[in-house]
C-alpha cells in the first residue's frame, strides 16, 4: 500500500497537488476504439477530480501528443493499446499497460491500478497487448498471436528495403546493363549505373537483417534488436557456415524469433541490483548476439550447407530425365525460398551448365525466376480487397521487379502469408519451368525474367513468354484462392459458392499491429440470409415507391447528396435520406443489409451486395459494436462512389458482440471508396465516437421523434 503522502496514491487533500495522470490509447485500426477509450478515461478522471491528458494514436496520426513536460510532471501513465506503443519516453514513471478494451470497460479501475503500477525501467515496448488484457482491438475479437504480430512487424519494416533496393537494381540493369555469357546482365564498372546498382544491392543486403531484427524487436523490445539484425545477417551470409547460399528470408524469420525469445528468457534471470541498469544496453545484447550467432554458424548452418550440396548432386543425376519433369523440379526450387539455399542450388546448377554448352536448364530457371513477383503483383491487381493499400503498392513494385528477374520482390508476400504464398509460388514456378523445358527454351546468361529476352539472351522467345505468362497466372489465381480459403476458414464461413471478396485488409507491420480475428460476422443460415436480403430489398423498394415524385426543381439523388427537408450533417455525408428512426431487422447481418439499402437511397451506392459483403467481412475481423448500445459498422469499398453515412435506431436492440455486452440501439454505418482522398471520414468517425460517449447526447438521439429531429441532434457532432 502506498502512504497518503505518496502523490501517486492521491496525496493529502490539504497538502499535496492534484493527481496528474497521462494516458495513451490505440487500437490496431486506429478508429473508433482509440477515441472511445480516450473519452472514457478522461470522463473517469474528471469525475474523480484527477487531472488527465490522453494521447490518441489513431489512423489520422497522433493527437494531443504528450510532451516531455507532461511526462516529467505526471504521477502515472496508462497505456490502453492493442498495438505497439513506444514506452521509452516514460522511463522512471509508473506505467500500466493494458488492452484498449480495458480503457473502455474499466477506466476507474485503471486509474486506481496505475497508482501502484511498477516503475518503467526504460527500453522500448508494446503497450497493452491482448495477452495482458484479453481485450480486442478493432472491436474486441481475440487478438492474433504474438508470433503473428512479430512476423508482420518485421515484414512491414522490410518492405521499403525490398522496394527501394529492387527498383534501383532493376533501373540500373535496364538502363546500364548488357548481357554477358559469363556474368549475366553486366553493368560497366565505375559507371553511373554501376553506382546506382550498388546502392540497390545495399538495400537488398539490409532487407534480410531488417526482417529478422524487427521480428525480434516486437518480441523482446529494444535489447533484441541487435541480436536479431546480426543474426539475420549471419543467416543470409552462407560463407560464415561453409555454404554457397545463405538461408535467405526463411533463415531471417528463424533468427528473428530465436533472438526475441532468447532475450525474453535472459530478462527473466535474476541479477544483482548494480547490474540491472546495464542489462538492456550491454549484457543482454552481447549475450544474445553471441549465443545466437554461434548457434546458427555451428548448429543450423551445417544442415543448410548439407542441403545445398546434396541438392546439387541430386540435380546432377537428373539431367538425363524428362525435360518437363526437370523443368518442374527446377521451377519448384527456384520459387521455394527466393534466394535461399534451395533457390540458389537450382540457379547455380543452371548457370554452371551454360559453360558446358547446355543452355536449356538455365532456360527453365529463367522462365521460373520472374513468376513469383509477377504472380504476387498480379494477385494484388485482380483481387484488391484481399490486400492493404501498402501491399498493393508493394505489388506494383513486385511487378516491375519481376520484369527484371528479381524474384525477391515476392518475399514480403511470402513472409507475411507463407502458408498461402509459398505453395502458390511453387506451383506457378513448376508450371513455368515445365513449359520452358517442353519448348526447349534456352538462356545464354545466368539471369532470368523478360529482361534477358528483350536483350537477346533467350532462345525460343515466344515460348519463353508463354511459360512466364502461364506460370504468373497460375501463381496469382492460386494465391487469391488460398488466401480467400484461409480467410473463410478463419471466419467460419462455408467454402462453397464461389470466391468471396476477401477480408478487409490490415498491414502489419509497418509497426501497425494486427487486427483480432475472433468475432464472427453473425451471418445466419443461408435461408435466413436470403430472407433478410429479400426483406431489405423489399423495404428499399417500398420506400422508393412511396416517396413523392420529384419536381423539376427537386435535387436529384444520383451523384449528389439530396436533402429532403432536414438538411445535412457530418460534412454532408449524412442526410435525412440516410436516417431511419426504426430498423425492421432484429439481427446483425439483416441490419447491415437494411442499412446498406438506406445508403443506396443517395445514389452513391453502385453495388449494394458488395457493400454488404465488405461490411460483413469487416465484422468478421472484430465486432464494430462499441458498447453503450452503439454500433458503427463501416466499409471501405468501391461499391460506393463517395463517402456516405447512415443512422438508424433499434428499439429492442441488436446483438452486436459489444465489449460491454449491450445490444446495439444506435447504429451508424459509414462507407467510403477505396481511393477516398484524405482522412476526413476518419476525423468524422473520431468525432462521432467521442460524442457518443456523452450520455446526454445518446438520450437526445434516442428520444428524437423523427428524421428531422435526429439530424438536429447530430448537428452537435463537431
Amino acid at each position: 500500500m502506498t502512504s497518503p503522502a505518496d502523490p501517486v496514491a492521491g496525496g493529502d487533500p490539504s497538502g499535496h497537488p492534484r493527481l496528474k495522470l497521462l494516458a495513451v490509447t490505440a487500437c490496431p485500426t486506429g478508429i473508433a476504439h482509440t477515441y472511445m477509450a480516450a473519452e472514457k478515461l478522461q470522463q473517469a478522471a474528471d469525475s474523480q477530480g484527477i487531472e488527465m491528458k490522453v494521447e490518441t494514436q489513431g489512423s489520422i496520426g497522433a493527437e494531443n501528443v504528450l510532451t516531455d513536460n507532461d511526462v516529467r510532471d505526471a504521477d502515472g501513465i496508462i497505456v490502453a493499446a492493442d498495438k505497439d506503443v513506444d514506452l521509452t519516453r516514460f522511463a522512471g514513471k509508473r506505467v500500466l499497460s493494458v488492452g484498449v478494451s480495458e480503457g473502455i470497460s474499466h477506466p476507474e479501475r485503471l486509474i486506481e491500478q496505475v497508482r501502484s503500477a511498477p516503475v518503467h525501467a526504460g527500453g522500448g515496448g508494446a503497450g497493452g497487448t491482448a495477452a495482458a488484457s484479453g481485450g480486442g482491438g478493432a472491436g474486441g475479437g481475440r487478438e492474433r498471436s504474438v508470433a503473428y504480430k512479430a512476423l508482420m512487424n518485421g515484414v512491414s519494416y522490410m518492405i521499403p528495403f525490398v522496394v527501394v533496393g529492387g527498383l534501383l537494381i532493376a533501373i540500373s540493369l535496364s538502363l546500364g546493363g548488357h548481357t554477358d555469357p559469363k556474368g549475366g546482365l553486366v553493368i560497366p564498372d565505375d559507371s553511373f549505373w554501376m553506382h546506382v546498382n550498388q546502392i540497390g544491392v545495399i538495400g537488398f543486403t539490409l532487407m534480410v537483417p531488417i526482417l529478422s531484427g524487427y521480428i525480434a524487436y516486437a518480441i523482446g523490445d529494444r535489447p533484441a534488436l541487435v541480436p536479431g539484425m546480426i543474426g539475420g545477417w549471419i543467416a543470409n551470409t552462407g560463407e560464415l557456415y561453409d555454404s554457397k547460399a545463405g538461408a535467405g528470408f526463411i533463415g531471417a524469420i528463424v533468427t528473428g524469433f530465436l533472438a526475441g525469445y532468447l532475450v525474453l528468457w535472459i530478462k527473466k534471470v535474476k541479477v544483482p541490483k548494480f547490474v540491472q541498469p546495464i542489462m538492456p544496453i550491454i549484457v543482454i545484447p552481447i549475450l544474445a548476439t553471441s549465443a545466437l550467432g554461434l548457434f546458427f554458424i555451428y548448429v543450423i548452418g551445417k544442415p543448410i550447407s548439407w542441403v545445398f550440396e546434396h541438392l546439387t548432386d541430386w540435380l546432377s543425376g537428373m539431367t538425363g530425365t524428362s525435360a518437363i519433369l526437370l523443368g518442374a523440379i527446377l521451377g519448384l526450387m527456384i520459387a521455394f525460398d527466393m534466394g535461399g539455399p534451395v533457390n540458389k542450388t537450382a540457379f547455380l546448377f543452371g548457370a554452371g551448365l551454360i559453360a558446358t554448352g547446355n543452355q536449356t536448364v538455365m532456360g527453365m530457371c529463367a522462365a521460373a525466376i520472374p513468376v513469383m513477383p509477377l504472380g504476387q503483383g498480379l494477385a494484388t491487381l485482380i483481387r484488391k480487397r484481399l490486400y492493404s493499400e501498402q501491399e498493393r503498392e508493394t505489388g506494383l513494385a513486385a511487378l516491375f521487379m519481376g520484369l527484371f528477374g528479381i524474384s525477391e520482390g515476392a518475399i514480403p508476400f511470402a513472409a507475411a502469408r507463407p502458408a498461402q504464398v509459398i505453395p502458390a509460388n511453387m506451383l506457378g514456378g513448376a508450371v513455368a519451368g515445365a513449359v520452358a523445358g517442353l519448348a526447349d527454351v534456352k538462356d545464354a546468361v545466368p539471369h532470368g525474367g523478360p529482361i534477358v529476352a528483350v536483350l537477346g539472351a533467350i532462345g525460343g522467345v515466344p515460348m519463353f513468354f508463354v511459360a512466364v505468362a502461364i506460370g504468373t497466372v497460375v501463381t496469382a489465381l492460386t494465391t487469391v484462392a488460398l488466401v480467400d480459403i484461409s480467410e473463410r476458414k478463419r471466419r467460419g464461413e462455408p467454402l462453397v459458392g464461389g470466391v468471396s471478396g476477401g477480408a478487409e485488409p490490415v498491414l502489419a507491420g509497418v509497426g501497425a499491429g494486427a487486427v483480432g480475428a475472433g468475432v464472427g460476422s453473425g451471418a445466419g443460415s443461408p435461408a435466413k440470409s436470403a430472407a433478410a436480403s429479400a426483406s431489405s430489398a423489399a423495404a428499399a423498394s417500398a420506400t422508393a415507391a412511396s416517396a413523392p415524385a420529384a419536381s423539376d426543381d427537386a435535387p436529384q439523388a444520383s451523384g449528389e447528396t439530396a436533402v429532403a427537408s432536414g438538411g445535412e450533417v457530418l460534412s454532408g455525408y449524412l442526410t435525412e435520406q440516410t436516417v431511419k428512426v426504426q430498423l425492421d431487422a432484429d439481427e446483425k447481418e439483416a441490419a447491415i443489409r437494411e442499412m446498406a439499402g438506406l445508403l443506396a437511397r443517395t445514389g452513391k451506392v453502385v453495388d449494394v451486395e458488395e457493400l454488404v459483403r465488405t461490411a460483413l467481412r469487416r465484422e468478421a475481423q472484430g465486432t464494430t459494436g462499441l458498447g453503450e448500445e452503439i454500433a458503427i459498422p463501416h466499409a471501405k469499398t468501391d461499391a460506393v462512389t463517395s463517402p456516405v453515412v447512415g443512422f438508424a435506431r433499434s428499439a429492442e436492440g441488436i446483438e452486436w458482440g459489444a465489449l460491454d455486452g449491450t445490444k446495439a440501439k444506435l447504429i451508424f454505418m459509414i462507407s467510403v471508396p477505396e481511393a477516398a482522398a484524405g482522412d476526413e471520414h476518419l476525423r468524422i468517425l473520431a468525432m462521432l465516437s467521442r460524442k457518443l460517449m456523452d450520455g446526454g447526447f445518446r438520450e437526445r438521439l434516442e428520444a428524437a421523434p423523427d428524421e428531422g429531429a435526429v439530424l438536429e441532434v447530430l448537428r452537435e457532432v463537431r
